[in-house]
Parts: C-alpha cells; structure tokens; sequence
C-alpha cells in the first residue's frame, strides 16, 4: 500500500512541476519575426568570421571552463560583449522591454556575442543549440517556460538559425520575458 501512494504522490508531483509549454503568441512571434534575425548580416558576418577561426572544441571548452569560473566580467569576455554584433544584439534588445537576453554562437556552438555575460561560454551541449542546428537549413526551437536564472524572468528560450547561402552556420538565442511580452 505504502508503495502504491509513494507511486501516485511521485506521478502527482512530477506533473504539477512539469514545464509550461510557450504561449502561441510567443511561438507566433517568433515565426513571424525573430527568423528574420537570422539573416542580419552584421550577425551573418561575425557568425562566418569565427568560424573562419577554425576553433577546436578542445579550445572552446577550455574557454567555457574559463568563463564559468571567473566571476563578474573580465577582460577575456569583452570581446563578445562589446564587438560589432554584440552591438546589433543591444539594438535589438531595446527594441522592446520583453527581450530579456540574446546572445549568438558559431556552428560549434561557441558564443560569438551577447548582450550581457551567459552563464556559460560553450552552448553547443544544450537543446537551445543541438535543436537549432539540425539539418543543413537548422529549425526554429521553442523551449518551454522556465526560469532563467541568469535574467531572473521567467522566460521561453527561441533559437534561430543564422544562415549563410541557406546553411545554417550558427544560432542565435533569444531569452524572451514571458510576462513582459504579455503584458502582466
């Protein structure tokens, strides 16, 4: 008996802490408007320009290793939040009080620029990047609402391809604030 209640308290409480999908507008929203970014060209350039650098993924996870220890903002991360693309990012990021981050990486999934210090430098591990960059075009992915703890919202992450000549050749993450963007 007893087991059969721990069964039923587990399957009540894993339901009750499961993740809310995105609200259709958000999905709509990013259909309509966010696939767009993929094709900036300031973003197009910097994505192709650190590919171009031929990065190992050694290289880019003793970089991640780096960042994630270093507290607050260093010299080594200025670069990606202060070059020409992270410049676009803030412009965009203004546009409208609902974009709580975005950020972009190259086709390993190593940051190219943001508009604020990521958690982490490496995103090629993580759904926001491996769902993205599928296929030779990439897909548009939703992810379900969840706390961020870098921007302290509750938000929904949408990952466009950047493409070049239509191969994707990194993706861009845009942390969207789902109570800002629906006004409550």
């Amino acid at each position: 008996m007893f087991c059969a209640v721990l069964v039923f308290l587990l399957a009540v409480s894993s339901a009750a802490f499961s993740a809310e999908k995105a609200p259709a507008a958000i999905v709509e929203f990013a259909q309509n408007e966010l696939m767009r970014w993929g094709e900036n060209p300031i973003i197009v350039k910097a994505v192709k320009d650190q590919n171009a650098q031929g990065m190992t993924l050694e290289d880019i996870q003793a970089l991640d290793e780096r960042w994630v220890k270093t507290p607050g903002i260093a010299d080594f991360m200025k670069p990606y939040l202060e070059n020409e693309c992270a410049q676009e990012l803030q412009k965009l990021q203004s546009s409208a009080p609902y974009f709580a981050e975005i950020f972009v990486t190259d086709n390993q999934g190593g940051l190219v620029a943001a508009t604020g210090k990521t958690s982490d430098y490496w995103q090629g591990d993580e759904a926001k990047f491996t769902e993205c960059f599928r296929g030779e075009e990439g897909v548009l992915y939703i992810s379900d609402v969840e706390f961020d703890e870098s921007t302290q919202t509750y938000s929904v992450q949408i990952s466009v391809p950047v493409r070049e000549e239509g191969k994707v050749i990194g993706v861009i993450v845009v942390g969207i604030d789902v109570d800002a963007f629906l006004g409550e």
